[in-house]
């Protein structure tokens, strides 16, 4: 692939994420794609022969991210809060910007979990690669705390605020999307004060 292909590839994938963040999978049109990325819709076709090959293509991307990302976090040799503050950046940032993600992810759970489990494989997303490190590190630093537990906990609390961001924004912040997107970037803070916080009772006694 060319230099000049690569960059209309590139360019085709952003717009595509543009517009399934906007319209999601079922109601993103490839039209709408071929004009957002300024090419013409059989250029679209000769790159991606359907929505559903350009989508599979824009979430391995975003995978695959995630996959490089989490291995550096979990196997790197630093103290769990570093561990935590980078966890909780990298989840916030990639779903804010990234917001169909968690509801993709739970609607595959339901209707193709194996084809799910091939897309953690293809994104070189191995479990025990960042669990074992994590788990010697919690207990180096005197905490009896299941890595499991840990791991799930921090998601959920990155996660479901995502994922629950029509009633959140309608409860919480009265429709205010401005107000919304600041309180979730506040709220990294918050998590890893909370998640250190709690991990204090997990404490090995001396």
């Amino acid at each position: 692939m060319t230099e000049k292909e690569k960059h209309t590839e590139e360019k085709i994938a952003e717009a595509a994420r543009e517009v399934f963040i906007e319209k999601g999978m079922d109601g993103a049109r490839m039209q709408e794609i071929a004009d957002k990325a300024g090419i013409n819709k059989s250029l679209l076709h000769y790159y991606f022969r359907s929505k559903e090959k350009l989508f599979n293509f824009v979430l391995s991307k975003i995978m695959s991210i995630i996959g490089s990302r989490l291995g550096v976090i979990m196997q790197e040799d630093v103290a769990i809060i570093d561990k935590v503050k980078a966890f909780v950046d990298l989840y916030t940032d990639l779903l804010l910007k990234n917001p169909f993600l968690p509801n993709f992810i739970f609607n595959e759970i339901t209707r193709n979990p194996d084809g799910l489990i091939d897309r953690f494989s293809t994104a070189n997303i191995k479990p025990g690669e960042f669990i074992k490190p994590l788990e010697r590190q919690l207990k180096k630093e005197g905490y009896s705390i299941n890595p499991h537990d840990f791991v799930l906990n921090l998601l959920s609390m990155v996660i479901f605020p995502v994922a629950g961001r029509p009633i959140i924004q309608i409860l919480l912040f009265e429709g205010d999307s401005s107000a919304y997107k600041k309180y979730i970037v506040s709220r990294k803070e918050s998590i890893v004060t909370y998640v250190m916080y709690a991990l204090e009772g997990y404490r090995i006694k001396q």
